[in-house]
């Protein structure tokens, strides 16, 4: 299938790895000039020689989304950068794991900046070049637990819902401007973030790492986690033209974790 993201812009937030980065391999390797952003300056540079010979543009821009400040000033860079802006994949690293008890107002507030107003500030500066857009498709990257409370995830299990509730918001009161909004929420895959939240478990259990993992893919209907990749193709998909009448969705990559039936 071909769908349509040739010659396509995007920008992918926190995408110097793990699912950002595979979604931004995804978006390249179908022809869409790509902006990768990270934190880490050199590993963001690495992420971005990675996919520089693929032939589209990708250029990287380093910065911190839980700065008020930063997500404006990478939307104008990456707008400038690539001649505009088609596509935006808002995503940002989860809050630390844990329970109720375990945090203050000041972690709370910082979870709140991390995986909720980074979104915000992301679409808003984004909209002004979407509108000129034929082709305007913003993706949130958030979790199953917002279907699904994940155990000693509070955090992001409480403030991850109201991205949910923003990308489902503006679909309805975008839509009749061309830009559709969809969100799609993987359960446990293979990236650095899950085999953080593994030696979480494993210190709190005194067990190890592997045991953890093997626990989990246990649970999992198709006995196993799932591959960056597989995330990014559905991504991917969601984002492109080809899905040219979903808006509002809120996909679940996970295996079949989630036991819900809506």
């Amino acid at each position: 299938m071909d769908l349509g993201l040739q010659g396509k812009r995007a920008f992918v937030a926190a995408s110097s790895r793990g699912l950002g980065f595979a979604v931004a391999q995804v978006l390249v390797a179908e022809g869409c000039a790509v902006a990768l952003n990270g934190r880490d300056g050199a590993r963001l540079r690495q992420a971005a020689e990675r996919l520089a010979h693929q032939g589209p543009p990708v250029v990287a821009l380093p910065g911190d989304l839980t700065d008020p400040a930063t997500p404006p000033r990478l939307i104008e860079q990456a707008a400038a950068a690539l001649g505009g802006l088609d596509l935006l994949v808002t995503n940002n690293g989860g809050p630390p794991a844990g329970r109720f008890e375990d945090f203050d107002d000041a972690t709370w507030q910082r979870a709140v900046e991390l995986s909720f107003l980074a979104h915000v500030r992301l679409i808003r500066a984004a909209l002004p070049h979407l509108r000129q857009s034929s082709a305007a498709s913003v993706l949130a990257i958030t979790s199953y637990s917002v279907k699904q409370p994940i155990p000693n995830l509070v955090l992001s299990n409480s403030v991850r819902l109201a991205t949910i509730g923003l990308i489902k918001t503006l679909a309805l009161e975008l839509g009749n401007e061309g830009i559709r909004f969809n969100a799609i929420l993987p359960g446990w895959t293979r990236t650095e973030r899950v085999l953080e939240l593994m030696r979480y478990r494993a210190q709190q259990k005194g067990t190890t790492v592997e045991e953890e993992i093997a626990r989990q893919m246990a649970h999992s209907p198709l006995g196993r986690m799932a591959e960056p990749e597989e995330f990014a193709r559905a991504a991917v998909f969601l984002l492109s033209p080809a899905a040219s009448y979903l808006t509002g969705v809120l996909l679940n990559v996970d295996g079949g974790m989630y036991q819900g039936v809506c």
